[in-house]
Order: structure tokens, then C-alpha cells, then sequence
């Protein structure tokens, strides 16, 4: 029994410890010169489905949760983060090479039709963040819109 006792306090002094190992936020306030609005137009409905949906894990600002303040939990968090804007990054989108930005949005597409995207590990949470068809509709019109201007401007 009082083994037990010991491990579990060495377990709670580890998780008061980890609590102020925190990694570095998703937030930027500077303008995003690059930003995907600034290669192709972008009607204010998509602009607002991409935000409640992808932006958190998709951009260079995440609307954090209050459960980002709690280890290990912030870690998973980061790392998902990170992992979203290394495949997409919608701030970045104007650096990315014109195959590139075609083969984003083509993934986007993708994703959206096939049900990929928006992840079930964060529409669990962010209810808000599932997409009805009409907006998935809406999202891929726009895609192929923008696919077809981008191949106009690189020729």
C-alpha cells in the first residue's frame, strides 16, 4: 500500500512539473502577405467556413481551448498543429510554388469529398467545425474557381 502512495505522488509531482513546459503558441498578429486571399478571390462565406473549420490547425493563428493550458494535452495539441501547417498552410499559401498551390487545392477537394477534412478528432470536440454539404459544396466550387484563375495567372 505504501508503494502505491509512492508512485502515485511521484506521478502528481510529474504532472505539476510538466504543467510549466509549454510550447510556443500558434499565434501571429502581423499581416499575412502571403495569405491564400490575396492569390485568389475568396467570397466572405468560404473565408468564414475555413476559419470555424480549418484555420486552427491550417494557418499561423489557432483559437486555442481552455484545455490547451494542461500538459501532456498542449503537447498533442502542438503537435497536431504543427503537422496541419506543414501539409497546408492557408497564411503561406502565396510562397507556396504554382504546382504546389494547384496540388493544395486539388488535396483540399480531395479531402472534403472523400470526408478526410475536417479530422473526427477535432469535429469530437469543435462541433462547430462540421461541415454541412452545402459548405462543402460551397468550399469546393471555390476550389475549382481558384485552381482554374491560379493556372491563368501561371501561363
Amino acid at each position: 500500500m505504501k508503494g502505491i502512495k509512492k508512485v502515485l505522488l511521484g506521478l502528481l509531482v510529474i504532472l505539476v512539473i510538466i504543467q510549466f513546459i509549454q510550447p510556443a503558441r500558434n499565434k501571429s498578429g502581423q499581416a499575412m502577405p502571403n495569405d491564400i486571399s490575396k492569390m485568389v478571390a475568396m467570397p466572405a462565406k468560404v473565408q468564414g467556413i475555413l476559419k470555424k473549420a480549418c484555420y486552427d490547425c491550417h494557418s499561423n493563428n489557432t483559437q486555442y481551448p481552455w484545455y490547451a493550458n494542461v500538459q501532456p494535452l498542449n503537447w498533442f495539441l502542438d503537435d497536431h498543429v504543427q503537422s496541419g501547417k506543414a501539409e497546408l498552410n492557408f497564411n503561406e499559401f502565396g510562397a507556396y510554388t504554382p504546382r504546389r498551390q494547384q496540388s493544395k487545392l486539388r488535396s483540399i477537394e480531395n479531402s472534403l469529398k472523400d470526408g478526410t477534412m475536417p479530422l473526427s478528432s477535432y469535429t469530437l470536440i469543435h462541433r462547430n467545425a462540421i461541415l454541412s454539404e452545402a459548405e462543402k459544396m460551397q468550399i469546393i466550387s471555390w476550389v475549382q474557381i481558384s485552381r482554374d484563375s491560379l493556372s491563368k495567372k501561371n501561363f
